[in-house]
């Protein structure tokens, strides 16, 4: 069992830029590759990031058929779905960032609606036959940590997620 780490869940509107300072003093490991794009926040933009992020995963030496693929790609259609679902300014699109270090895949969703943060509370029981609402509990089950922070460039968040994989040294 891995031990998670929420910052989140701990931060709020006035420590959420004093904690982004201190994980900006921490030193990342070199990014080896990364991929960014724009995609309309609708459920076919959705879609299609999550098809592209299987597609980069795959020229990154992490195949289709791989734990480590089917993983992200699942990270990125819960992010994505959020961001549609619950990030959606009209007019707005939403934004996909990918990077690969080391054997760490990081997924960052970025979205225009601020008002509404991510919580890390799990499904209570009385909901389980509830169709939505469980995207960040499947997230927070699938990678190994995860957060969000406002977006600092103008209104709305970043949800972030890291996955570590074991498919290569």
């Amino acid at each position: 069992m891995s031990v998670r780490h929420h910052w989140s869940r701990y931060a709020t509107n006035g420590t959420v830029v004093g904690v982004m300072e201190e994980i900006a003093k921490i030193e990342e490991p070199v990014v080896e590759r990364e991929f960014g794009m724009r995609f309309s926040s609708t459920p076919r933009g959705a879609r299609l990031a999550r098809r592209l992020t299987a597609h980069r995963l795959n020229a990154w030496d992490l195949p289709y058929d791989s734990t480590a693929n089917d993983t992200v790609v699942a990270i990125v259609a819960e992010l994505g779905a959020n961001a549609v679902q619950h990030g959606r300014v009209v007019g707005r699109d939403f934004h996909l960032l990918l990077r690969l270090a080391g054997n760490t895949v990081r997924v960052e969703v970025t979205d225009t609606r601020a008002e509404r943060a991510p919580s890390s509370q799990t499904a209570a029981p009385d909901e389980a036959l509830a169709e939505s609402g469980r995207g960040l509990t499947i997230v927070d089950c699938l990678a190994d940590t995860w957060g969000w922070y406002p977006r600092s460039h103008g209104p709305g968040k970043t949800v972030w997620a890291q996955y570590v994989h074991t498919a290569r040294a």
